[in-house]
């Protein structure tokens, strides 16, 4: 089939954070046009919400590449758009519009738990995702009410772990901070950059007693405790000075089995179960042993992961959207190509990137190779099939169908009177970095007129 020129194309991304960013850049660079749909005002995802607030430096030089990303003449912006099965626009009403082809980096926006009793109660239990979108000030999460006490137990151990307990430790200022681990010492996933943050805080004798208590464990099953202990305090040279008192430890080979104080309606502690290490398969697993104590703290919160959105639109097994276990169009031997299990076949141009193909695997670089990495293989799918639709009808489309919702929807011309706004703002205050922290702020700011009541 003689290949057409990619300006003929059209393509729908759905998520504008790092992964869709960067598809969107390398699509329109060979002169697609790319139409973005966001739920939120804001571009930028993750990279916008979910990096450390503190971190201005590096947020403000995304901020810029988005921009210059948003300023490409064939790319188009539309935030404050939810797409879903029950949301302001469905997937099935974008593939009507005629685009060649769908991109979804719409992250990971459910939560995992565990399933334990307790996790149900109201006041002082909480998902990672809830306290990182309300530090970084991402409506509504930035007006939810989050009570945080004086002992916290974080449950798992990678970089989001950190990131909590960074806050807690050096915002918060509370008593003690128990990182809870279902395995060892040697199975940490946290880097040794996100834990200079907190270091300085670690209870040194009580993480001897736990590398202790976890030895035998550990070298059953051919693991270093030396290392591991090395490894975790790696960070140490380069700590960050203490500003509170806060006690920080890890409890390791600890499995949560139920939050106490459902009675109640606030945490009064959380029950674990004692774990042991075992080989399988040349993996090691946590085994649990029927022994449990109780760790007394009045906040839990689960650092152990997100899932798609399974009422997106895609089909999901396992917390993720399915793809095709035999890809047309791989990529580094990555399938990124929809996939429909019930009909045993692909969803004919749809792909998926970024956290909706993996959640919680990598911020910003993981983002911005996978978004790469999926345009390509759009850009291949692109040259089995022709154009279905004129670019500048479809467009038309899309703009004819956001028009009819009931709020707002910004474009790329609005975001720069925005970022002016807030960065005035910032100044009047006397602050590094600020942020209006509802969607009614950010729309007024914008000159939009909101419905009343």
């Amino acid at each position: 089939m003689e290949s057409q020129p990619i300006a003929d194309y059209s393509i729908a991304v759905v998520g504008a954070g790092p992964a869709g960013l960067y598809a969107a850049r390398m699509l329109a660079e060979q002169g697609a046009l790319v139409v973005l749909f966001n739920r939120d005002i804001k571009p930028g995802g993750l990279a916008e919400y979910g990096i450390y607030f503190d971190k201005i430096k590096m947020k403000e030089g995304l901020r810029k590449q988005f921009q210059q990303i948003l300023e490409m003449p064939t790319v188009h912006y539309f935030g404050n758009v939810v797409v879903g099965k029950e949301a302001d626009i469905s997937l099935d009403e974008i593939k009507a519009m005629g685009f060649d082809a769908i991109l979804v980096t719409a992250g990971a926006q459910g939560t995992k738990w565990l399933g334990i009793p307790g996790e149900n109660i109201p006041k002082g239990v909480y998902h990672a995702k809830d306290i990182v979108y309300h530090y970084n000030k991402l409506p509504p999460y930035s007006h939810k009410d989050i009570y945080i006490g004086r002992r916290a137990a974080i449950v798992g151990v990678g970089n989001v772990m950190t990131d909590i307990a960074h806050w807690l430790i050096r915002t918060k200022k509370i008593d003690e901070v128990i990182a809870v681990a279902r395995r060892g010492p040697a199975e940490v996933k946290f880097d040794k950059k996100e834990m200079e943050y907190i270091i300085a805080n670690l209870d040194l004798d009580a993480l001897d007693e736990e590398i202790r208590r976890a030895k035998p464990i550990m070298l059953a099953v051919g693991q270093d405790p030396d290392s591991a202990k090395a490894n975790i305090l790696a960070a140490l040279p380069k700590a960050l000075p203490a500003v509170s008192k806060t006690r920080f430890r890890f409890d390791f080979l600890a499995s949560p089995t139920r939050i106490l104080g459902e009675d109640k309606g606030y945490v009064t502690g959380l029950e674990i179960e004692d774990t042991t290490l075992v080989r399988v398969n040349n993996d090691t697993r946590a085994k649990l042993l029927g022994s449990r104590r109780n760790l007394y703290v009045d906040t839990v919160i689960f650092c152990i992961g997100d899932k798609v959105d399974e009422k997106f639109g895609l089909p999901v097994q396992w917390n993720e959207f399915v793809k095709n276990p035999n890809p047309r169009f791989p990529v580094e031997d990555i399938s990124y190509e929809a996939f429909d299990p019930d009909a045993g076949k692909p969803i004919e141009g749809v792909f998926i990137a970024g956290w909706s193909r993996e959640a919680s695997s990598g911020l910003v670089g993981v983002a911005r190779k996978d978004g790469e990495r999926c345009a390509k293989a759009v850009m291949q799918f692109l040259e089995t099939t022709k154009p279905k639709d004129n670019p500048a009808e479809i467009f038309q489309k899309v703009e004819n169908r956001l028009q009819a919702l009931k709020q707002p929807v910004v474009t790329q011309t609005d975001l720069p009177l925005l970022t002016a706004a807030e960065k005035a703002k910032a100044a009047e205050l006397g602050v590094e970095d600020f942020k209006f922290a509802t969607n009614e702020e950010m729309l007024q700011v914008l000159g939009f007129q909101l419905a009343k009541g």
